[in-house]
C-alpha cells in the first residue's frame, strides 16, 4: 500500500491524499461505508460503485468468522471474490464487536474468550489468529486485535490496557510479518491507538504506534459515548505525534459534523453505521440539516427527498413516499434512505477534497457544521 499526500488547506490540517492498493485507489479524506458481515445493509454492491460511487468498504472479522466461517470465505477465494466487490476492503479485528460483548467475554493476556451471539459456542481471539483469520478473509487492510476501553473508563484500567493492547500489537506484528497473503495481492495491517480520553495515554500509545512503522495509522476508542469536544482532543493528541505521510483512521466515526471538524484536525478515513442505521430508521442526512421523515410534516410533501442530490435522477422519490414507505415497514424504504445517506456522506468528503485542494476547506466548514446541525 502507498499514500501520496496531495495538499493541504492552510488553515487547518486538513489533508487531500491517496491510497493505492491492488484492488485500486481511494482518495482521501474518504468515508468507508460499513458492510459488517459482508454486505452493505439494502445496498447493492452495484450501487455501492455506481451510485454511491464508494471507494472502499467495510467487512468484520468477528461477524465473518462466525458466519459464513472462514471455510467459505476461503472456498470462494476470499471476501472480494465471495461478495463480488473489486475494489478495497478494510477488516475490523473485531475488537470492538468483543468488547460490547460484555457479559459473554473474558479479556486475558493470551487474548479473548467470548460465547457466539448466534448459538453460544465459546471462541478464542488472539493477536496470532486474528492476523490469520484476517489474512484468509482477504482485506486489502486489516486492523491489529486491541482492547476498546469503555467510557467512562478508570485511568488505572485505561493504561493496564494500553498496554497489553500494544503487546498485542507486537503480537500482530511478528504474525503478519511471518505470513503471507493467500490470494495473490498485497495486505497492509494498521496499528490502533488506544488511550480513551487521557491525553497522557493517548500520547504514549501514539507514539508505540508511530514506531511500528506500518504503512498506516488507526485511532480507536473514541465514539463510545464521550463527548464530542473529548473526541476531538484526544484526536488533536494523537495527530500531531502519527506520521504525516501515513494515512490516519478514526475508528467508528460518526455524525457528518463529526467527520468534518476531524478532517480539520488531520484524519482522512472514517467509518459509521450511522448513515446505514439511521436510514432504516428514518433519519436522513442533507446538506441542509436533518430530516426524521416519519415526522407528520412530510406526509403530503411532494418534493424531492433532496433536491440538490443527484442521486436519484432517473427516479423521482418524495418525502411524502418515502414516509409511507418508513412507516409501511417496506423494504424498498430502508433501500432509498440508506442509499440517500451513503450517497450524502460520500458526497461530503468528495467535497471537503475539493476545498482542501482548492484552499478553500476551512470556512467552508464553518459554514456547513452550522447547516448540518440544523432539524428540518
Amino acid at each position: 500500500m502507498k499514500f501520496k499526500l496531495e495538499a493541504q488547506d492552510p488553515l487547518s490540517k486538513a489533508r487531500a491524499g491517496e491510497i493505492t492498493t491492488d484492488h485500486g485507489t481511494i482518495q482521501t479524506p474518504i468515508f468507508m461505508p460499513v458492510g459488517t458481515a459482508g454486505t452493505v445493509k439494502a445496498v447493492h454492491q452495484r450501487e455501492l460503485k455506481d451510485d454511491i460511487k464508494a471507494q472502499i468498504i467495510l467487512g468484520n472479522t468477528y461477524h465473518l468468522y462466525l458466519r459464513p466461517g472462514l471455510d467459505v470465505i476461503e472456498k470462494a477465494g476470499g471476501l472480494h471474490k465471495f461478495n463480488g466487490w473489486d475494489l478495497p476492503i478494510l477488516t475490523d479485528s473485531g475488537g470492538y464487536q468483543v468488547y460490547s460483548l460484555t457479559e459473554v467475554r473474558k479479556i486475558r493476556e493470551e487474548g479473548v474468550t467470548f460465547k457466539s451471539h448466534i448459538d453460544g459456542s465459546k471462541h478464542l481471539f488472539t493477536p496470532e489468529n486474528v492476523m490469520d483469520i484476517q489474512r484468509t478473509i482477504g482485506a486489502d487492510i486489516i486492523m491489529a486485535f486491541d482492547e476498546c476501553t469503555p467510557y467512562p473508563c478508570d485511568y488505572t484500567y485505561a493504561r493496564k490496557s494500553v498496554d497489553m493492547t500494544h503487546r498485542w500489537l507486537k503480537r500482530c506484528i511478528d504474525r503478519f510479518d511471518s505470513t503471507e497473503p493467500k490470494y495473490g495481492y498485497s495486505q497492509t495491517l494498521f496499528p490502533i491507538v488506544q488511550g480513551s480520553v487521557y491525553k497522557d495515554l493517548r500520547r504514549k500509545s501514539a507514539e508505540f504506534i508511530a514506531e511500528q512503522n506500518r504503512e498506516g495509522n488507526a485511532i480507536g476508542g473514541l465514539s463510545v459515548g464521550e463527548p464530542a469536544e473529548e473526541m476531538y482532543g484526544m484526536t488533536e493528541v494523537v495527530c500531531e505525534i502519527l506520521p504525516q505521510d501515513k494515512p490516519r483512521y478514526l475508528m467508528g466515526v460518526g455524525t457528518p459534523i463529526n467527520i468534518l471538524e476531524n478532517i480539520a484536525l488531520g484524519i482522512d478515513m472514517f467509518d459509521c453505521v450511522m448513515p446505514t442505521r439511521n436510514a432504516r430508521n428514518g433519519m436522513l442526512f442533507t446538506r441542509h440539516g436533518i430530516i426524521n421523515i416519519k415526522n407528520e410534516k412530510w406526509k403530503d410533501d411532494f418534493s424531492p427527498i433532496d433536491p440538490d442530490s443527484d442521486l436519484f435522477s432517473d427516479q423521482f422519490y418524495t418525502k411524502a413516499y418515502l414516509r409511507h414507505l418508513i412507516h409501511s415497514k417496506e423494504i424498498l424504504g430502508a433501500q432509498i434512505a440508506t442509499l440517500h445517506n451513503l450517497h450524502f456522506y460520500l458526497w461530503l468528503v468528495k467535497e471537503a477534497r475539493e476545498k482542501i485542494i482548492a484552499g478553500e476547506f476551512y470556512d467552508w466548514k464553518n459554514k456547513m457544521v452550522k447547516a448540518l446541525a440544523q432539524r428540518l
